[in-house]
């Protein structure tokens, strides 16, 4: 079980899920915890619970990364920091 950039999926990691094919603008589809993945399958397999309530959302592993390295990837972007303000 592997997420859209390579890592290896676990289940109880926070992630975000993206949602669309790949053809339009990225949206986010659920942010939480993925629970039930099962070895072997990186495509609707394992489920959501989403870290601010409400409805499970299935887990499509190819569309989801691990908040961890979507952290990094803002901080390689410079966007990790809030502005100065005036």
């Amino acid at each position: 079980m592997h997420y859209r950039n390579g890592r290896e999926a676990k289940n109880g990691d926070k992630v975000i899920s993206l949602a669309g094919y790949g053809s339009g603008p990225v949206n986010i589809n659920a942010i939480g915890i993925l629970f039930d993945a099962k070895p072997g399958n990186d495509y609707c397999n394992g489920s959501i619970a989403p870290i601010t309530g409400g409805q499970v959302v299935s887990a499509c592993l190819c569309d989801c990364l691990h908040l961890d390295d979507l952290a990094a990837l803002l901080a390689e972007n410079g966007l990790d920091k809030r502005p100065i303000g005036k």
